[in-house]
């Protein structure tokens, strides 16, 4: 997810073990993370910006402890005593509600929530503004003694066989009947089997709004023998009686359920556990990023933000052979965070009706550097230079990278193939400048919505950077935006593109997905779904440091995963994949994405740019891979083949530089080079991304082969 024109994973620990006290390396940072949690979280950060800390509640820290097999604590499922909010997500941790569109508000209660080292539960409050979970969200849930060959539970080689008629899990949409692809695995992170979380991802998003049922039948330990309910649920699927009041009231909700099950074809005495949970709908996923947008361009009106040009530098080709010209600067945007200026730790300020409003006057500067390639103008400082004037084309950085990364080479190659003035401002949230910030949030997931929050304000700040490119008032109305006779060096007829890589690739497809005034994007090495994403990156494994410090219980970690997901989507792709294409949100026009997978990826999971793929039906380049090079019983299982060389749509494909596959397991990939940089870095790629761009046809670059790749750095 780290671009390699900014900061690398290494120069992340360094920041991150500033934060902690430590100068650098892992035994230190985790030692300083561990008196952080011992001591008790800070309520500053680094930056001087206060920061809110949940009230404590020490009492809560005992549903924390171990053993964790017996009686739920009070405010817990008991149909998983193991672990409070288990089984996860869980509709029993919601409440009827008619204002919202699912008829359901999530209602977590602070008791049952996680607590940090130092005793503080996550504060529910932001959690229960949803009205469902998480379209990626992970199942999770705890089978003491579970063996998942004996069991023949789906891996993730093969996801078809989640849908076989005897597959021992079934999730089922309550609303259309129809059965859900999945692939299972325990938790690999964590060392003991016998605490590790059983984890069930959807090969696609669950659909926004829908109810779906989970279902876990016949079982099985490594001797074979079945794996028998616990009492509570054994009561309800047996018609026994339940010892208390709470559980014969709930009694009409499981019978439904089982009921359903039943008329399926699903043994109700062969269920081990069976459950329900909603999916956040369409309003509470994309809502108020789509007010501040709407919000924003209505105060703009048909003009340009404010601009500031700070610096102009132009290159001779001794100095850059493709660059001409590159700009920098700063310029406004409506700030919806509840800080003056927004800095980071500042998070949604909001209204009587709960979606964010702008503080009267609070403005965000933003910044932006630019590049302008040769081929718009050969000499940037010449009065008599010729002038094309380019595509105005975004660009997406990195994670905690910056908008200098319009500088690395692949992008000032891309901008050259296709003639494309490249711009960048940072993405809040995850830039170099939210480090320390990020870092601070791990020990305290109270703090975890300024992520989100800070997103989406930097989403909106890419919007208004897309205006800038486009509107004759605009940067075409500044000299420093003019070259050789006084010709602007962008085309503002031209239509707005959108590139991004790694987490602009990810974050991306949530910007593409909100955007209406580009309707191309070229993801590179993408995905969605950060509760996915981050077991499988080496980018996690600083602040895997500081979360082990902070939630050092592995089941408790997965659990925090999937919590902070719910949140998260907001400012990611996951949140927005449904609608990312030929579905589009409300005042939005449909769009078309190229996606570019890096088969390995140490940094970005394959899996999870391919849950996206599947999410957003776009179809992939076959052969994808070489024989013999995926795992998998049916490689790409799920996602259709490309049926034209030619065609307008979305796509996607993988490039192979030779690194072997990834890990069976939810963790890294770090075998062999990491490929993560090496599609944007092709030529045939870039020819291709640049091509689709401005025509919108998807061309092959690959014919009847797959996409070999030469490695470079990644």
């Amino acid at each position: 997810m780290f671009s390699r024109a900014a900061a690398p994973p290494t120069a992340a620990l360094c920041l991150v073990g500033a934060l902690m006290g430590s100068t650098f390396g892992a035994p230190a940072l985790a030692g300083a993370a561990a008196n952080l949690s011992r001591t008790g979280p800070a309520v500053a950060i680094g930056t001087g910006v206060a920061m809110r800390t949940a009230p404590r509640t020490p009492a809560v820290a005992s549903i924390q402890q171990k053993p964790r097999m017996g009686r739920a604590p009070t405010g817990c499922d008991p149909l998983d005593p193991t672990q409070c909010l288990l089984p996860y997500p869980d509709d029993y941790f919601t409440v009827r509600d008619r204002s919202t569109p699912t008829g359901h508000r999530v209602d977590f209660p602070v008791s049952a929530m996680p607590t940090n080292a130092s005793g503080v539960p996550i504060d529910p409050t932001a959690f229960n503004r949803n009205d469902g979970f998480s379209p990626g969200t992970p199942v999770l849930l705890h089978v003491n003694g579970i063996d998942l060959s004996q069991s023949k539970i789906a891996p993730i080689t093969d996801i078809g066989a989640s849908l076989d008629p005897g597959a021992p899990i079934v999730i089922l949409d309550a609303r259309t009947g129809k059965r859900v692809a999945y692939w299972a695995e325990l938790d690999a992170n964590d060392p003991n089997p016998a605490e590790q979380a059983l984890i069930v991802h959807a090969a696609a998003d669950y659909r926004d709004g829908h109810r779906y049922i989970v279902a876990l039948r016949n079982l099985k330990d490594s001797s074979g023998q079945v794996i028998q309910p616990n009492a509570v649920f054994r009561d309800y699927r047996d018609g026994t009686p339940t010892p208390t009041q709470a559980g014969q009231r709930r009694r009409p909700h499981i019978e439904a359920i089982l009921q359903t099950l039943q008329s399926r074809g699903i043994d109700r005495q062969s269920l081990y556990l069976a459950w329900d949970f909603t999916i956040a709908s369409p309003q509470s996923l994309t809502g108020p990023m789509l007010h501040i947008r709407n919000d924003a361009f209505n105060k703009l009106g048909s003009g340009a933000p404010a601009f500031q040009v700070a610096s102009v530098t132009n290159f001779t080709t001794a100095q850059d052979p493709r660059v001409a010209r590159h700009i920098a600067g700063s310029f406004s945007v409506p700030s919806y965070l509840d800080q003056p200026g927004g800095p980071p730790g500042s998070r949604f300020n909001r209204g009587p009706d709960g979606l964010p409003a702008q503080i009267p006057g609070n403005v965000q500067t933003a910044n932006f550097e630019c590049v302008v390639p040769r081929s718009v103008v050969a000499d940037g400082s010449s009065s008599t230079a010729t002038v094309y004037p380019g595509h105005p084309m975004l660009y997406g950085h990195g994670l905690l990278g910056g908008a200098d990364e319009v500088n690395a080479s692949v992008i000032e190659n891309m901008a050259t193939v296709g003639n494309f003035v490249v711009c960048g401002t940072d993405w809040l949230g995850l830039a170099s400048q939210d480090v320390a910030t990020d870092a601070h949030i791990l020990t305290d997931l109270s703090q975890f919505p300024i992520l989100p929050d800070r997103g989406q304000q930097g989403m909106l700040d890419f919007l208004y950077l897309g205006r800038l490119m486009t509107s004759p008032a605009g940067f075409v109305s500044n000299p420093a935006f003019v070259a050789g006779a006084s010709h602007p060096v962008i085309d503002t007829s031209s239509s707005l593109s959108y590139y991004g890589n790694s987490q602009g690739g990810i974050q991306g497809g949530a910007l593409t997905a909100v955007s209406q005034q580009f309707t191309r994007a070229v993801l590179g090495v993408p995905g969605m779904d950060y509760s996915l994403l981050l077991n499988r990156s080496v980018d996690f494994d600083p602040f895997g440091f500081v979360l082990n410090g902070s939630y050092p219980d592995k089941l408790v970690q997965q659990i925090d995963l999937g919590l902070i997901q719910m949140l998260w989507d907001r400012s990611e792709a996951d949140g927005y994949a449904q609608f990312m294409t030929d579905h589009p949100l409300p005042g939005t026009p449909a769009h078309q994405v190229l996606l570019e997978e890096a088969f390995g990826d140490h940094q970005v999971a394959n899996i999870a740019t391919e849950t996206e793929a599947r999410t957003i039906g776009a179809p992939i380049h076959q052969p994808a891979l070489a024989t013999g090079r995926s795992p998998d019983v049916i490689p790409f299982y799920g996602i259709t083949p490309i049926s034209s060389p030619i065609f307008r749509g979305s796509a996607l494909f993988v490039w192979d530089s030779g690194t072997p596959p990834p890990p069976l397991t939810n963790t890294p990939n770090r075998a062999g080079p990491d490929p993560h940089g090496v599609p944007r870095a092709q030529p045939s790629a870039q020819w291709q991304g640049a091509t689709f761009l401005l025509s919108g046809l998807v061309t092959d670059p690959c014919g009847a082969a797959a996409c070999a790749a030469v490695p470079s750095g990644g």
